[in-house]
């Protein structure tokens, strides 16, 4: 007699125990392979030192009030960001720059069709103090710790500070934005 062999397919809708640790086993085994990667993936970013030393910071100039400063840091140093008035930039172009310590017309510190922003860095050049913004004789800056008196175009015009408030390298991305750096 010949014996016929039959397979019997059972085919079972619920999922078995050895269905869940296939499932539990591979689960566990991408977070170990993903816990083991991560180092490996960030240490490629650069840190925040190096980020400090040197990144360009991008600056959204449409929140600054005509008349207004704003204090921001690139690379350590205060930077002022000064949206002028047109009186400002008017008392800053008709200086007469032979009278000027430090001779530097107002076109060489401002780019080319935005004159209504001056951004310089924020320390007194004698010393380094901070300046107070809308103060002195000429209503740019003044230090309050040696007298220094600064223009609104940052020019040095009286005290003891031997240079203008220096210009940081920056650009205009867009009509409403900068990037120094």
């Amino acid at each position: 007699m010949i014996r016929v062999a039959t397979t019997h397919a059972s085919a079972s809708a619920e999922p078995t125990r050895r269905d869940f640790l296939f499932i539990a086993t591979g689960a566990a085994g991408a977070v170990g392979l993903a816990a083991t990667i991560w180092p490996f993936i960030s240490q490629m970013a650069p840190d925040a030192a190096t980020i400090a030393a040197g990144a360009p910071v991008d600056f959204d100039l449409s929140h600054v009030a005509e008349g207004q400063i704003v204090k921001l840091f690139w690379r350590g140093k205060l930077i002022f960001v000064r949206h002028r008035t047109a009186d400002e930039i008017k008392s800053a172009q008709n200086t007469d720059i032979t009278s000027l310590r430090d001779p530097e017309a107002d076109s060489a510190r401002v780019k080319p069709g935005k004159d209504q922003w001056l951004i310089v860095y924020g320390n007194c050049t004698h010393l380094g103090c901070v300046p107070l913004g809308n103060e002195g004789a000429f209503h740019g800056w003044q230090c309050p710790c040696h007298g220094s008196v600064f223009d609104t175009s940052g020019r040095i015009r009286q005290g003891p500070a031997p240079i203008n408030l220096p210009v940081p390298p920056y650009a205009f991305t867009s009509d409403k934005a900068i990037r120094i750096g």
